[in-house]
Parts: C-alpha cells; structure tokens; sequence
C-alpha cells in the first residue's frame, strides 16, 4: 500500500511586495494553516516519508512550516515542474520520487483537484492547505500514472483554526 498526500500551499499574501507571482510569501493565515497540517499529520500518524514541493516561495514555505510543526524527519525536494504543471506532469514528477511509502506532493490549483479527480474518480475542492488523502496498491511511484487509487481523506486546516493545533 502506497500513500499519497497532495497538499495545496497556505493562504498567499497577495498585498505583499513581491517579484512575479513564483515570489509570492505567505500571508498570516497561510502560516498558521501549514502549521496545523503538519501538526494535524503527526497527531494522525500519516507524517510523510519524503515531500516533494513547488519551488514557488508560498508552497516551499508551507511544506517546511508542516515540517517543522509536526516535527517530522523527512527529506524536502523541490521540483520546479510542481509549479506550472498539470497532473500529467505532477504524476511524471511524482514517479521520480524515492520508493517511499507516503509521499506528500505540495503544489498548486487547480492542478490539485483536477489530479484528485483523475486520480481517484472524485473532485476535491482543495483549499488552501488541504491535504487529500490518496491510497494506492501499487509497488512504487512510478506506477501511480496507471494507478487508481481510493480517496481516504480530506484534512482542512480550517476545521482546527481555535483548536489545540491553532498555536
């Protein structure tokens, strides 16, 4: 069994003085929500084994904000084809990936809920730091682009904002 959890990045600082939308930070929000996933993803026990992210500045900070907040111990990549890509270039990027056993991909709409579409058969609409959560039978990512695999979750941070994980 093989675990694939797509993440969008948190909430972007739109006002922020900024190069290109590549640049584009965080705003208050979008920080405390990367937190609470990471948080969120700990307490669940579905901490990834490896993360592979946008190399835009809103989804790299994320994915290293849940790092730090749930204290986990994998390896981040960044994958510039994260960023422009559809869910054909997501699923090549994600074949690449090491032979892990949950693998966190964190990106971008609305590639995001397009992949979960195609994915598994069912649309997700992926808000700012959701993270869908994908289970496959496969023996390694380089099979996910034939794969079909079975929706198991959908954590919003939202849902925790006031919560023990909202610090």
């Amino acid at each position: 069994m093989a675990t694939l959890l797509l993440m969008r990045h948190g909430k972007s600082d739109w006002g922020a003085s900024h190069q290109g939308d590549h640049e584009r930070p965080l705003n208050g929000r979008g920080v405390r929500s990367a937190r609470i996933i990471g948080r969120l993803l700990a307490a669940r026990g579905e901490v990834p084994d490896h993360v592979i992210s946008s190399t835009a500045v809103r989804a790299r900070t994320s994915a290293e904000l849940a790092k730090e907040a749930g204290g986990w111990e994998c390896q981040i990549s960044l994958d510039a084809d994260l960023y422009h890509s559809g869910p054909d270039g997501v699923i090549e990027a994600a074949a690449q990936a090491p032979q892990v056993g949950r693998l966190m991909l964190v990106g971008h709409q609305p590639t995001w809920s397009l992949l979960s579409r195609d994915l598994t058969g069912t649309w997700v609409d992926m808000k700012t730091a959701t993270v869908a959560v994908i289970e496959f039978d496969i023996a390694g990512w380089a099979g996910l682009g034939d794969a079909r695999g079975a929706l198991s979750d959908v954590i919003n941070p939202r849902e925790h904002f006031g919560s023990e994980f909202d610090t």
